[in-house]
């Protein structure tokens, strides 16, 4: 039996080695020796120059773990960027905090060395143990960590924490006389925390709640009103959104991100100065910000500056090699120069980094059309649909050159199978009435033109048709009467 329970245990820490060093390598392969690189607003005690003030605010996040152990009321799920201002200080009162964290674990570490009872050292020893050892990889004394505060890296010595918590209440019930109101005490406690735990469950369930709720709890952060604000946006709630992304700018007057994202707003509304001011700004501040320089791209495009607009494409391509979007809109800028080549190879390029990009294979095949490369045109509408099979603006695109090149069996396949995709646009009907009039069926020609007319009563030239084949009709059955 000892032999084999050897064996086990041999087989056990075996294991948990094995798994430990493939853990090792897998994080040597992707992120080298060196450690990540953090900015000041992800740990800003850590790139203070005095060692009198990263020495203090360090113990200062210490006791503030120490207190959501205690009372995990105010939880948050990023506390970077201004949430904790920095202790600078002496006369700061966050010192008490320092002064009451200390003053209770030198207590319990002076008992657990000290106390003649060896029962009792065992207990505070492991109590002690698991509180402060799993918690010293993200103390910031080895190496700089990302955070401020991390609410996940008080799971482990929260084991400590409960070790603590239930040696302490035995004392107390075997001194206390009283022993009703301490279980009372005791099972508040718990209902209080279990209360909590669902409430913080429920705000997980959504990132909006997430996010609202911590508000609250680190106004002064800006990346919380960022992510309150992308949420909204996402939502189609452009006016909220930008207040809140106002406010992530005026807390954080480097946060780039916000910068792009509300110019991005801005842009979509028309505002293109104050989202011309703000992109530029962001790539200033950061000269690498790919999306940035394509969004100012963009707005300059949009205020007919286009040799700052390719410019400007250039250098986010620059920076982000792979970059399909970008080329999408460069291919928007030479079509709108007239540079058809250029488009047509800037599309290409799009369709060739992501294939399922539906708008530059939509653009590719109407500039195709438009300038009279039917074949070529028809070329690219069945090489698109092959790779975006069920993709109804391709469908419309490729049978409107179908209809052209008078495929006209085709084209109606092509035209219906659209419809079934998407049976409220307008163009779809009113185009395929224009194929069936082309074709002589003079009857479906009117049936969608009507649809048409009734989706969208103010469509382009599909009155002047509709009233060109009701003339026609007219005719016909005067010469047939």
């Amino acid at each position: 039996n000892g032999g084999l329970l050897r064996k086990g245990l041999l087989f056990r820490i075996t294991l948990l080695m094995s798994g430990g060093a493939s853990i090792l390598y897998i994080r040597w392969r992707i992120m080298g020796t060196g450690p990540p690189a953090f900015t000041e607003v992800d740990n800003p005690a850590s790139f203070a120059d005095s060692l009198f003030v990263r020495a203090i605010n360090y113990n200062y996040y210490y006791s503030l773990n120490a207190w959501l152990l205690l009372c995990p009321w105010w939880l948050c799920f990023d506390w970077s960027m201004g949430c904790i201002p920095l202790i600078k200080s002496v006369s700061d009162w966050r010192i008490i905090a320092l002064a009451a964290l200390w003053f209770c674990l030198i207590g319990l570490i002076c008992q657990a060395l000290c106390s003649e009872d060896s029962h009792k050292r065992r207990i505070l020893t492991l109590g002690l143990g698991f509180l402060i050892i799993p918690f010293l990889p993200a103390s910031n004394l080895f190496f700089r960590v990302g955070f401020v505060i991390a609410e996940r890296v008080i799971y482990l010595p929260s084991i400590g924490y409960c070790i603590l918590f239930t040696y302490g209440f035995s004392l107390l019930s075997k001194q206390a006389k009283k022993k009703k109101i301490l279980a009372v005490a005791v099972l508040g406690i718990l209902l209080i925390n279990v209360m909590r735990c669902a409430l913080r469950s429920s705000q997980w369930r959504s990132e909006e709640q997430l996010f609202r709720s911590a508000l609250s709890v680190c106004p002064l952060n800006a990346k919380v009103h960022y992510n309150v604000g992308k949420n909204l946006a996402d939502k189609g709630n452009q006016s909220a959104a930008i207040k809140y992304y106002r406010e992530a700018v005026r807390l954080n007057p480097k946060y780039v991100h916000a910068m792009n994202n509300l110019g991005n707003i801005l842009k979509e509304r028309n505002e293109l100065q104050e989202a011309e001011e703000l992109l530029s700004l962001a790539v200033r501040i950061q000269p690498d910000f790919a999306a940035a320089w394509m969004n100012l791209g963009i707005v300059q495009n949009s205020l007919r500056r286009f040799e700052e607009a390719e410019q400007s494409y250039w250098t986010a391509i620059k920076h982000r090699k792979k970059y399909p979007d970008c080329y999408y809109n460069l291919g928007r800028l030479y079509a709108d120069l007239n540079r058809h080549i250029d488009a047509l190879n800037a599309w290409r390029n799009a369709t060739v980094l992501k294939p399922e990009h539906s708008l530059a294979w939509n653009n590719m095949i109407i500039l195709l059309d438009n300038t009279g490369n039917l074949a070529q045109a028809e070329a690219v509408g069945r090489e698109a649909l092959e790779l975006i099979p069920n993709d109804h603006s391709l469908m419309f695109s490729l049978a409107n050159v179908l209809g052209k090149s008078q495929k006209y069996k085709e084209s109606e396949a092509l035209f219906l199978k659209a419809i079934k995709a998407n049976p409220n646009a307008a163009s779809y009907h009113g185009n395929l009435a224009v194929l069936y009039h082309r074709w002589g069926n003079l009857d479906l020609a009117k049936k969608h033109y009507e649809v048409s007319l009734k989706l969208d009563p103010m469509a382009p030239g599909t009155k002047e048709n509709y009233n060109l084949l009701r003339r026609k009709l007219e005719q016909l059955q005067k010469k047939g009467g």
